[in-house]
């Protein structure tokens, strides 16, 4: 039997709403997230959203982490458009071999019953 967990995130950025204060940095117009920068260019991984109350929205993965998931917010053909002021946290966790990354994901949408993600879904 093949042994798999769920890896624990590397990056993790939720939702922050502007206060107004002169020193705080402008909030960029991405659905109040501000630290893509956090997340590196080169890297691959798998990419989870959640919502405020921690329910899994979407598992996706990418060879590249950070423009997959401005791609997600900018994006018109992107799963989760319609769901996009749901988003709260987005946990990244790098994971460079692709067969990896889809065992991974494939695992963790039917483990936490990924709400969004309609391929792979075995739980229905």
């Amino acid at each position: 039997m093949i042994k798999i967990e769920i890896p624990s995130p590397d990056i993790v950025i939720t939702k922050r709403k502007q206060l107004g204060e002169a020193s705080e940095p402008e909030l960029s117009n991405m659905y109040g997230f501000t630290d893509y920068h956090r997340i590196p260019r080169d890297k691959g991984g798998l990419i989870m959203f959640f919502n405020k109350n921690d329910d899994l929205l979407f598992v996706g993965k990418a060879r590249k982490l950070r423009q997959r998931v401005r791609k997600h917010f900018e994006d018109t053909v992107s799963p989760i458009k319609m769901y996009r002021d749901e988003v709260y946290k987005i946990a990244v966790c790098f994971v460079e071999d692709p067969m990896e990354r889809e065992i991974y994901e494939t695992y963790i949408i039917n483990k936490l019953q990924a709400k969004y993600n309609i391929d792979k879904v075995f739980f229905r």
